[in-house]
C-alpha cells in the first residue's frame, strides 16, 4: 500500500524554544478511491477549515487547507487561452514575464471546423498551458446559445444549435481534463445577451429551456464528465442562476448527477440563504460587482463566509449543506491539485501553435466565390485595406483578453507568403486603443485622417492592384465583440460599407474578409465576389489566413449559426423579445423568449425566411457530391438505432474536405416542431476523384420532443425523414423511415 504524507513536523526554531506537539498528519491511501478520501479529509476539518475553502480569498484563488496538506485552488480564464496574472486583489495584470501564452482561435471558429478532433487537441493543448501556470480551474468553455447577433459574446460560444454545441463540447472537456485541469462551462444558463445581463430574468418554455438551452451544458456533464459548472449572472423564475433551485438543485445535480462544483460568475452571487439552499459551492467576486469596485480584501464578508458562518453558530442552519460542498471542492481538489498523476505541462510550445493554427484554418468559411477569384494566383499584385488587417485581436474583449506571446496579423502572414508584392491602405480608422487590464498590444494605431481620405487613398490604390482584399468586420471594443454589451446595430461601424463600394466600383477582384465573432449587414453583397468568414484566429490568425486565400489551403469551414439579411429575420427581434421589458417598480427586465424552440434556422424553415448564409454552410475550393444515401432499416422501434450511409465523393481537381449533416425531421407530431433539426455529422476529407461511404447513426433521441404537458421526453410513433446535406439550405437527399 503507498501512502503520501500531506503535513509537515513543527520543530523548534532555534535552541532554547520548546518543541511542540506535531500537527494533525493525514496519510491518504492513494490505492482507495476519490469518495473515501474525500471523506477521510471532510471528517478531520474544522467549521472555519470548511468555511475558507467555499469561497475566493483573492481574485482567482480560494483556500486551500494547509494544515492538512491541501494546496490552495487556482482558477483562471478562458476558454481561449491561459488569461495573464492579476493582482491578488486588483484586475490589473500583475506584471509578470513568464504569463504568455498560445492564444487559440476563439470557440465560434473552434465550432466552425464542425470536427470534434480539433476540440479534443484544442482541450489537451489548453490544459497543457494550464498546467505549466499551475491553474487548476480554467474558467471555460462557453456553451449558451447564439439568440441574436447583437451579443457581444457570442465569439465565446459555439453557435445556435445545441447538437453541435454539444458534439464540440464533449471532447473538449475531455481533452482539458486529461490534463489534470478541471473546466467550468460556462453560463449556466439562459446567459444569451450581455447587456443588463445583472437584471435579466429570462422567461422561457420548459420545451425551449430542455431542447435548445440546456443539450449541451448536459451533454458536458453527462457525457463530457465536466468537473466544474459556471453559473450565469442572470435570472430564470426570478432567482439569480448562481443560486437557483431548479437549474443547480433539480435538473443539474439530481436529475444529471453532476457531482462536481457550482462556481459563481464574478459577482454573481446575491444572497446567502439562497446561495447555500439552492446549490452554489464556490463563491467568487462577490466584494465587488465583478468588475471594479469594492472594499478591498473583504473575501470574509462573502456570503459564503462570516455571514454564512454565523447562521450555523445562531443555530438557523445546521452542517448538513456546507459538508456538502465542502465535499463537492475537495472532490475537485483531488482531481486537479491534489491528483499526483496529473502529467507535466508545456507553455508556447510548437505542437500548441500548430494546433492553434490547425484549427484556425479549419474553422475558416469561404462564404462566397463568384467567378472561382479565390485562389489568389501567384506573382499577384495584392492591396490589403482595413484596420482589422493591423490590429491585434487578442488584448480587450472582457475576460477572454490575453496577453499572446506573439500574435501574427493577417497583413504579417500575407507579406511573409508573398512578399513584396503586398501593399497596404488603412481603409478606416476604427479603436486605435490596445489596453486590457495593463495588457497592451504595444502597437500605435492613431490615425487622424478623414474618412474620405483614406477611402481615396485606397481606391487610388486598388486601381492597379490584381486583388484587392478589405479585412473589416468587428474588434473587441466595447459594444461590438465584447463582454459587458451588446452591439448597438447589426450593420458594420467605421464606415465600412463606404469603402467596401468605393473599392467594388474600381476592382473586380475584391475579396472582403470579415473578422468577428458574429454575423453583420452586407449592403454591397451582390458586388463583392469573394467573401471569408475569419473570425478571431488567436495567435496564428494571419499564417492560417494567408493559407487559405493562397489554396495552401483548401477552406472546409462551416458556419455554427444562420447568417441573417437583417436583425428582424431573427426570431428574438421579429418578436420584439429582446432585450426585453423593464419592470416598473424594481430593477429587473423580463425578457421572454417569444420564438421559444425556433432559434437560428428553425425559425428561417418556419417563416420561409431565405438568410444571406444558412446554418452549416461554408464552400471550398473543390466540388463536393452525395451520390447516394441508405437507411439499415425503414422501420424502427423506440430502441433501435438508424444508421443512414451517405456516398460522398470529392468530384473536383483540389483535396478537401466537407461535412456531411443529417437533419432529421417529424412529418406528423402532436406538438409544433422545427421542419429540420441537425441530428448528426461527419467531416470527411477526400483527394480528388475519392469516394467515400459515411455512416451516421441517430437513435430514439433524435427523434424525440420535450413535452411540456406530462414534462417528459417523447418520441411519438410515425413518418420520420433524413435530410442529407452540407448546409440547412443544401439537402441533397432525404431518406424516409417510420418509428413503430
Amino acid at each position: 500500500m503507498r501512502t503520501v504524507l500531506l503535513s509537515i513536523f513543527f520543530l523548534p526554531l532555534a535552541m532554547g524554544l520548546h518543541a511542540q506537539a506535531p500537527a494533525q498528519r493525514i496519510y491518504l491511501d492513494e490505492t482507495k478511491d476519490i469518495e473515501t478520501r474525500v471523506n477521510d479529509a471532510l471528517a478531520r476539518m474544522t467549521l472555519d477549515e470548511k468555511i475558507a475553502v467555499i469561497h475566493a480569498q483573492s481574485k482567482f484563488s480560494s483556500a486551500g487547507v494547509k494544515r492538512l496538506g491541501f494546496p490552495d485552488l487556482w482558477t483562471d480564464d478562458g476558454p481561449h487561452g491561459v488569461r495573464p496574472d492579476v493582482l491578488w486583489d486588483e484586475w490589473e495584470q500583475a506584471g509578470q514575464t513568464n504569463d504568455s501564452c498560445v492564444a487559440f482561435p476563439a470557440l465560434t471558429c473552434l465550432a466552425a471546423t464542425w470536427n470534434p478532433r480539433m476540440a479534443r487537441a484544442y482541450g489537451e493543448s489548453l490544459g497543457e498551458e494550464a498546467l505549466y501556470r499551475n491553474k487548476n480551474v480554467m474558467l471555460g468553455p462557453g456553451v449558451n446559445i447564439f439568440r441574436t447577433p447583437l451579443n457581444g459574446r457570442n465569439f465565446e460560444y459555439m453557435g445556435e444549435d445545441p447538437w453541435l454545441a454539444s458534439r464540440m463540447v464533449v471532447p473538449y472537456i475531455q481533452g482539458l481534463q486529461s490534463k489534470g485541469v478541471a473546466a467550468c462551462v460556462k453560463h449556466y444558463a439562459l446567459n444569451n445577451d450581455e447587456e443588463y445581463r445583472h437584471q435579466v430574468n429570462v422567461i422561457v418554455s420548459d420545451r425551449a429551456l430542455r431542447e435548445i438551452y440546456l443539450p449541451a451544458f448536459k451533454a458536458a456533464v453527462t457525457e463530457g464528465g465536466a468537473w466544474a459548472i459556471m453559473g450565469a449572472y442572470n435570472l430564470y423564475k426570478n432567482q439569480h442562476n448562481c443560486h437557483n433551485e431548479t437549474l443547480l438543485n433539480k435538473i443539474l445535480k439530481q436529475e444529471w448527477g453532476f457531482d462536481g462544483v457550482v462556481i459563481s460568475d464574478w459577482g454573481g452571487t446575491h444572497n446567502t440563504l439562497e446561495a447555500v439552499n439552492n446549490g452554489l459551492d464556490l463563491e467568487f467576486g462577490t466584494w465587488t460587482d465583478g468588475l471594479s469596485w469594492g472594499t478591498s480584501n473583504a473575501y470574509d464578508s462573502y456570503y459564503l463566509a462570516r455571514p454564512y458562518r454565523q447562521l450555523i453558530d445562531e443555530g438557523k442552519l445546521t452542517t448538513r449543506e456546507l459538508d456538502e460542498k465542502v465535499r463537492r471542492v475537495l472532490r475537485l481538489m483531488m482531481r486537479t491539485n491534489m491528483n499526483r498523476q496529473r502529467p507535466y505541462g508545456s507553455l508556447c510550445s510548437d505542437e500548441h501553435y500548430q494546433v492553434a493554427r490547425e484549427v484556425a484554418r479549419e474553422g475558416i468559411v469561404l462564404l462566397k466565390n463568384d467567378r472561382g477569384v479565390l485562389p489568389m494566383h501567384n506573382n499577384s499584385r495584392v492591396l490589403v485595406v482595413g484596420e482589422n488587417a493591423i490590429k491585434m485581436m487578442t488584448v480587450g474583449g472582457g475576460s477572454s483578453s490575453l496577453k499572446a506571446q506573439h500574435e501574427i496579423s493577417p497583413l504579417q502572414g500575407l507579406l511573409e507568403r508573398l512578399g513584396s508584392q503586398v501593399k497596404y491602405a488603412r481603409g478606416y480608422v476604427g479603436d486605435t486603443t490596445g489596453v486590457y487590464n495593463g495588457v497592451t498590444t504595444g502597437q500605435s494605431l492613431a490615425d487622424t485622417r478623414q474618412p474620405a481620405e483614406l477611402i481615396a487613398e485606397a481606391v487610388g490604390m486598388a486601381r492597379n492592384a490584381d486583388y484587392v482584399i478589405v479585412f473589416g468586420g468587428l474588434n473587441k471594443s466595447d459594444h461590438q465583440d465584447c463582454e459587458g454589451h451588446d452591439r448597438k446595430t447589426y450593420g458594420l461601424p467605421y464606415a465600412q460599407d463606404d469603402l467596401v463600394e468605393a473599392l467594388a466600383a474600381v476592382n473586380k477582384n475584391l475579396i472582403f474578409v470579415g473578422i468577428s465573432g458574429n454575423p453583420f449587414a452586407m449592403p454591397w453583397i451582390d458586388r463583392v465576389p469573394a467573401v471569408i468568414q475569419g473570425w478571431f484566429l488567436g495567435s496564428e490568425a494571419g499564417l492560417a489566413l494567408a493559407d487559405v486565400l493562397t489554396g495552401e489551403t483548401c477552406p472546409s469551414g462551416k458556419l455554427p449559426f444562420t447568417w441573417p439579411v437583417k436583425l428582424d429575420d431573427c426570431g428574438a427581434h421579429a418578436t420584439g423579445s429582446y432585450p426585453g421589458t423593464w419592470r416598473t417598480d424594481e430593477r429587473i427586465i423580463d425578457e421572454e423568449y417569444k420564438e421559444d424552440i425556433f432559434v437560428g434556422y428553425r425559425w428561417a424553415d418556419r417563416r420561409h425566411i431565405r438568410p444571406l448564409f444558412p446554418f452549416g454552410h461554408g464552400l471550398s475550393y473543390t466540388s463536393f457530391r452525395i451520390d447516394g444515401a441508405t437507411a439499415s432499416n425503414t422501420a424502427i422501434t423506440a430502441n433501435d438505432s438508424l444508421t443512414i450511409t451517405v456516398g460522398v465523393e470529392n468530384t473536383g481537381a483540389v483535396a478537401g474536405a466537407t461535412t456531411v449533416q443529417l437533419y432529421v425531421a417529424d412529418k406528423k407530431c402532436s406538438l409544433p416542431r422545427p421542419e429540420k433539426e441537425l441530428k448528426a455529422f461527419q467531416k470527411v476529407f477526400l483527394s480528388p476523384g475519392e469516394h467515400r461511404d459515411v455512416k451516421l447513426t441517430i437513435g430514439r433521441d433524435a427523434l424525440s420532443f420535450f413535452d411540456d404537458r406530462t414534462q417528459q421526453w417523447t418520441a411519438e410513433p410515425g413518418d420520420f425523414e433524413a435530410l442529407i446535406g452540407f448546409s440547412a439550405g443544401d439537402i441533397q437527399k432525404k431518406v424516409k423511415f417510420k418509428l413503430k
